[in-house]
C-alpha cells in the first residue's frame, strides 16, 4: 500500500527571534526541548517535505510561550496551505471567552488546555473548575475543538465537563497517556476506553503512544485494535509531537507508519489524515 501524504496533528514551532516572540512559559519554567531543539515555521515545512507530510497542525508551545499565541497565529497566516493552528488561553480567566473568540478570529481552529507536561508533572486540579464553564460554553456553541494535555488522573473531572457540555469536541493529547505496561486487555486504561461513549471525544495518538505499545507485554495490534474497536477510526488521529520528541520528523513519521502497517488501508487513511482534515481543515481546504 502506498502511504498517503499525512496530516500531522501535533507539531510545535519556536521562533528564533526572541525579541519579536519573547518566551513566557506557563508555570515560569521553559521546557528543555524548546531550548535545545527549537524549530521555526520554515524549518518545520522543510521537515514536512522530507517526511511526506502535506499539512501540520501547529499546537501552541505552552512551555515556551504560555498563552501568547502570536507565533502560532503568524505562522498559520504566513503558510495557510501547510498549517492549521491550535492556541492556548487561561480557561479560568474572566475574559477567557473573549480570548477564545480573538484567537479564533486570527485563523486558529482549536484551543489547548495544558494541565500537565514536562515542566508541570502531575495533574492540575483546575480542569473542571466552574470558572472555566463560560469558556467551555463558548467553545461548545462555536464548535471549537478543545485539545486537553492531561494525565489519566484528569479523566474523572473531564467526565464532569463532558456531561455538562455534551456537544463539545474534546481531543486528548497523547491519548491522555494511558498505562500500557500490563498489556492486553489494558485494564489500567479502562477509564480511557470508557470515554468512547462520549461522541465528542477524539484521541490524538502520538509517537509516544505508538512506541509504548511496542514494549512487551503490550503490542500495537491489541492496543490500536482496541482503540479502533472502541472509538472508531474516525475518532483517532496521528501526531508526531515534533520537535518535543527527540527524533527528526522523517524518523518519527516512518516509525509511526511502520508500527501501524498492520491496519487496513481505510483505517490508516483515516488515522493519518481523515480525522485531522475534518477537525482542522485549514484555511486552504
Amino acid at each position: 500500500m502506498q502511504d498517503i501524504a499525512a496530516v500531522d496533528a501535533h507539531c510545535h514551532v519556536i521562533a528564533e527571534d526572541r525579541e519579536a516572540y519573547p518566551r513566557n512559559p506557563i508555570g515560569g519554567v521553559e521546557s528543555k526541548w524548546s531550548q535545545a531543539r527549537p524549530v521555526g515555521a520554515a524549518d518545520l515545512i522543510e521537515a514536512m517535505d522530507k517526511a511526506g507530510i502535506a499539512r501540520a497542525v501547529v499546537v501552541q508551545a505552552s512551555t515556551a510561550y504560555g498563552h501568547d499565541n502570536s507565533y502560532v497565529a503568524d505562522s498559520v497566516a504566513a503558510h495557510p496551505d501547510r498549517f492549521s493552528g491550535v492556541f492556548s488561553v487561561d480557561m479560568l480567566a474572566p475574559d477567557a471567552p473573549e480570548q477564545l473568540a480573538y484567537w479564533h478570529s486570527r485563523g486558529l481552529q482549536g484551543a489547548r488546555l495544558f494541565t500537565t507536561g514536562s515542566t508541570m508533572p502531575g495533574q492540575a486540579s483546575w480542569l473542571a473548575d466552574e470558572r472555566s464553564y463560560p469558556a467551555w460554553a463558548w467553545a461548545e456553541e462555536h464548535q471549537l475543538p478543545l485539545c486537553v494535555q492531561m494525565q489519566p488522573e484528569g479523566i474523572p473531572p473531564l467526565r464532569e465537563l463532558l456531561e455538562r457540555f455534551p456537544d463539545a469536541t474534546v481531543i486528548l493529547d497523547h491519548s491522555a497517556r494511558p498505562d500500557l505496561s500490563e498489556g492486553s486487555p489494558y485494564d489500567a486504561a479502562r477509564e480511557l476506553f470508557d470515554l468512547s461513549r462520549y461522541e465528542g471525544v477524539v484521541l490524538k495518538v502520538t509517537e509516544r503512544n505508538l512506541v509504548a505499545s511496542t514494549k512487551a507485554p503490550a503490542d500495537p495490534e491489541s492496543f490500536l485494535g482496541r482503540l479502533v474497536l472502541e472509538f472508531g477510526a474516525e475518532r483517532l488521529m496521528w501526531g508526531s509531537n515534533f520537535p518535543a520528541a527527540e527524533d527528526d520528523l522523517p524518523t518519527l513519521t516512518e516509525t509511526s507508519r511502520r508500527i501501524t502497517d498492520f491496519l487496513s488501508e481505510d483505517v490508516r487513511r483515516q488515522f493519518f489524515r481523515g480525522t485531522a482534515d475534518r477537525l482542522y481543515p485549514g484555511a486552504a481546504a
